[in-house]
């Protein structure tokens, strides 16, 4: 083009048929990384059994297998920030993925060190996803947040039950084994990295949340810890459950396909909740009912899956679901209603996480060495009640309207 020739324009509706484009695959790029969030683990529960048989190992190290993330999780969580900052967040969720999907191929190779160190790698690609992509949302999507979260929830809950279902039928009636099985969720991984590609075009972003690494106030807060207790006691209820409860219901008599989709069940009870709960929490002074109704969900489910062995089972076990889907939005919630900033709010994210997350890791492994202990699962599951005792209490002060930093919290 000649110096003083005007430049060509493009049509009004191609510019925009190119916004909508890039925003479609955008949209589908962060609902596929939602997607693999929860079906590398969640998939495993039906298939303890078969894993623990298959390689002659205990219920306490087959409990591990849960764990792992967990403690990847804690690890990990406080430093997604200060990599993405480094790298952009684009770049850092690429190769996440990509972690991701070796970890889910190394798990499935066979052989328990290769099991263990697929999971520790997947783990640790979940925990970037975990910290990043909710501020990758906030950061593309500032005024449509919320129903951006919703649907990147959604996401990943709907294919964390559809993935805990399928366990069975693709190990036992497709005849894929349970390394078969588990290995399918690598192919969602890898369409989540060809989704993802068009955003590595993007100038390098800057990560959107600070580093989650608690400052000295929070360190001293005590409301700030009771945010981690309740963080860390939900999430070791909902690790412990879809580790176990495949297992539990085959011990009462129940097929492993059947139990397979009982947790399934479970999971599908959560979603509705993802949307219900942050909203009613949003306009309410305080949360203390909430946190009640979530743990009396939380105990009365329990307790029936502990004594019931009959047709009310399905009820027990989605009002454990619902409880479940209550308590992590409200935790999540709490990282913003108990803060004064968006800083703040980061660092308690962060704090919580990393503690809560260390804390529920504990669960799996000691709910299947209690079962070793004592070949029942009875205590196990009263230890389960226990924690929903203490989500009782500590909601009950989490609940009310406060700020982590407020003068009689530093």
């Amino acid at each position: 083009m000649k110096m003083g020739e005007p430049q060509a324009i493009k049509p009004l509706e191609e510019v925009d048929t190119a916004k909508k484009w890039r925003a479609a695959a955008l949209i589908a790029g962060i609902l596929l990384i939602g997607a693999n969030l929860r079906a590398p683990l969640t998939s495993v529960g039906p298939l303890v059994p078969a894993i623990r048989d298959s390689l002659g190992i205990t219920n306490a190290v087959a409990g591990t297998i849960t764990t792992l993330p967990l403690l990847a999780f804690a690890l990990l969580s406080p430093f997604a920030p200060k990599i993405s900052r480094r790298f952009g967040i684009e770049w850092t969720l690429f190769a996440a993925l990509i972690a991701l999907a070796a970890g889910i191929g190394l798990r499935s190779s066979g052989g328990v060190g290769a099991l263990f160190a697929g999971t520790v790698l997947l783990g640790l690609a979940i925990a970037i996803g975990n910290v990043l992509l909710p501020g990758f949302i906030k950061q593309h999507f500032a005024k449509r947040l919320g129903v951006m979260t919703g649907v990147y929830s959604v996401s990943m809950n709907l294919c964390g039950a559809v993935a805990s279902g399928l366990s069975v039928p693709l190990a036992s009636g497709a005849g894929f084994g349970w390394s078969g099985a588990l290995g399918v969720w690598g192919g969602l991984a890898l369409i989540a990295i060809l989704f993802w590609l068009p955003q590595l075009r993007r100038k390098k972003q800057t990560a959107v949340l600070g580093e989650n690494r608690p400052s000295s106030r929070l360190w001293h807060s005590r409301l700030a810890w009771q945010v981690t207790l309740f963080m860390g006691l939900q999430s070791l209820i909902f690790y412990v459950v879809i580790t176990w409860l495949p297992d539990i219901l085959q011990q009462k008599g129940m097929d492993a396909g059947s139990a397979g989709w009982m947790l399934s069940m479970m999971q599908f009870s959560v979603l509705p909740f993802t949307f219900i709960v942050p909203v009613l929490a949003g306009r309410q002074e305080s949360q203390r009912g909430m946190a009640a109704a979530t743990a009396a969900l939380f105990t009365i489910g329990l307790v029936g899956v502990l004594f019931d062995s009959g047709m009310l089972l399905p009820l027990w076990i989605i009002l454990v679901g619902i409880g479940a889907g209550s308590a992590f939005s409200l935790a999540m919630m709490f990282f913003s209603l108990r803060t004064q900033s968006t800083q703040e709010a980061a660092e308690l994210s962060g704090m919580a996480q990393s503690f809560g997350y260390l804390l529920a890791s504990i669960g799996p492994v000691l709910f299947g060495g209690l079962h070793d202990m004592t070949g029942s699962w009875t205590l196990p599951l009263a230890t389960l009640v226990a924690a929903s005792v203490l989500i009782f209490i500590i909601g009950l002060s989490v609940g009310k309207k406060g700020y982590v930093t407020s003068p009689a919290e530093k």
